[in-house]
Parts: structure tokens; C-alpha cells; sequence
């Protein structure tokens, strides 16, 4: 599946402005559209656009999109040289900004290519253990993700010790095609990491999502390698790693979010409390 069917994506008559429903299946748990799948969508119209592959993408989340509302996605190529363009897109519902995307796309012959970022050793997909969601996450975007804890504790181990701010998921999006808006799904974790950082029930909304992407090679599984700079003054702050299963650096995502505690669930509820962008949430 490629991801202008994953996403819903629709070409106006206008190539530089698209449509997107909001449907639960691209939302969080919070009924709102997961973040990732708003830059993912961006990123696709980006490079539909323009015709080029993107380099790096950065999202700042200003609301929220509800189910059943459409998203319409704005594209404007500011600058188209001969080998890279600096565009950006506004996703907007009823004519409220919800995010705004900038982005370069392009890409340039060059002999020069070295890669210095160390993978993490961690078990294979099939030797970790799938990640717990909740009931309430049934019919979201957690129903087409697959997810395993490379290196993470369950959230039924806490309250517990803070962590060393590293933690890990093996994560499949089944049917979705390798591409750069995969790689903004999967790159929205860094709240995940939040919580196993802290050793608590916590994690938080994310303020912005940036993509930088370093290659494409074909995988199943991609590692998102999740590592936690600080937490202090109610925010927290983090990268993520990307790496396909035969070990090449896909790309990187950063992010900077609100850091609050999840409410309890009541016992005997599946223990996780999924982490990523709620666009609500992002902006209160």
C-alpha cells in the first residue's frame, strides 16, 4: 500500500492542494489525529507536489482534527532550484491551522557518504514481546501499527527506577510501503521514551515532530530507537533513531513535548498507554 491510500489522501483539481479525511483509523486514543500521521501525510503530498524525495521535514502542532472532519493540506513550493526545493505546507480544518509543515526535498550526486550513528543491540522483532495497548485504542491508528518492546519496561513495572533515557521498539506498519511518511509515523515516540526514562506512568503531547531522512532501503521492521535528553520545567526533549533490520540509519526524529502523568486505568484494562501526538493536547 503506498501511503497516498494509507493516509486517505485525495488530489484536488488544484495539484498544490489535497484532502484527507479524519477517520478513527488515523487518530490517537484520544480521538484526535495522531501526530505522525499528520506530518506522514505532509510529507507525502510534499513530495507528490514537487516531485522530489524529502531531505528533512519539521511539523509545529497548533490544534486539534476530529473525526469526521476533512483536512485540507495547502502545499507551497517557496523555492525550486535545480536540485532542491524549500516548500511547506498548512493542514487545516474549516479554516482553523491545525499544523503548519516546512520541508526541503531534492537529492544530489555526491561521492562522499559515511554513517557514525552506533545501532542499539537489541533482540529481533520476534524475540521481543508485543507492546500492550487499551481497549480505548481499538479502531485507532494503534490497530495498524504493530509494535514490540526491544528495550522497554512494561507499564506495569511502574512507578519504578528512572531509566538510563534509552528505550526501544520494533514497529510495522503491515501493507504500508517503505517511504518517508512511514518513517514520520514511526518517529513519533520520543513521549514513549518520556515515560521510560522517568520510570513512571507519564509521557506527554508533542510540541513538534522533525523527519530527517537518511536512506530508503526495503524493511519489515523498523527500530525506533528511542533516546531521552531531559526532562525539566514540564517539557521534555528527545531523538529517535530509525534503523531498518539489516542495520542501515533510515533517518532521525526529534522532538520537544509536554510532559504530564496518564491518568490510571482501572484494573484488569491492558496496561499501556500509548504515547504520541494528540494535536489538542499539543496545543494547551
Amino acid at each position: 500500500m503506498d501511503p497516498r491510500t494509507f493516509f486517505g489522501l485525495e488530489q484536488t483539481r488544484d495539484p498544490w492542494t489535497w484532502r484527507m479525511p479524519v477517520v478513527p483509523e488515523l487518530c490517537s486514543g484520544m480521538g484526535a489525529l495522531f501526530g505522525g500521521c499528520g506530518l506522514g501525510a505532509a510529507i507525502e503530498v510534499l513530495e507528490q507536489a514537487t516531485g522530489r524525495p524529502l531531505v528533512w521535514a519539521t511539523a509545529q502542532y497548533l490544534s486539534f482534527a476530529r473525526p469526521p472532519s476533512i483536512l485540507n493540506l495547502d502545499v507551497t513550493e517557496v523555492v525550486r532550484g535545480h536540485q532542491i526545493s524549500q516548500a511547506r505546507v498548512v493542514g487545516q480544518v474549516d479554516g482553523e491551522e491545525i499544523f503548519t509543515v516546512n520541508a526541503a526535498l531534492g537529492r544530489r550526486g555526491n561521492e562522499l557518504s559515511g554513517s557514525w550513528a552506533i545501532e542499539p543491540s537489541v533482540p529481533p522483532p520476534e524475540s521481543s514481546p508485543p507492546r500492550i495497548v487499551q481497549d480505548r485504542h481499538v479502531g485507532t491508528i494503534m490497530d495498524r501499527i504493530d509494535m514490540r518492546l526491544a528495550k522497554a519496561r512494561d507499564m506495569e513495572e511502574f512507578p519504578a527506577a528512572p531509566g538510563d533515557g534509552r528505550s526501544a521498539l520494533w514497529v510495522r506498519l503491515p501493507g504500508l510501503q517503505m517511504s518517508a511518511a512511514a518513517l514520520a509515523v514511526v518517529g513519533d515516540y520520543v513521549p514513549f521514551g518520556i515515560g521510560q526514562a522517568l520510570g513512571q506512568r507519564a509521557g506527554g503531547q508533542s510540541l513538534d515532530n522533525t523527519l530527517r531522512v537518511a536512506a530508503r532501503v526495503p524493511t519489515e521492521w523498523i527500530l525506533a530507537d528511542v533516546r531521552v535528553h531531559k526532562v525539566a520545567d514540564g517539557f521534555g526533549h528527545g531523538l529517535v533513531h530509525l534503523w531498518s533490520q539489516d542495520g542501515t540509519l533510515l533517518g532521525t526524529a526529534s522532538q520537544s513535548t509536554i510532559v504530564r502523568r496518564w491518568r490510571d486505568e482501572p484494573p484488569g484494562r491492558a496496561a499501556h498507554q500509548v504515547e504520541g501526538t494528540d494535536m489538542r493536547e499539543a496545543s494547551r
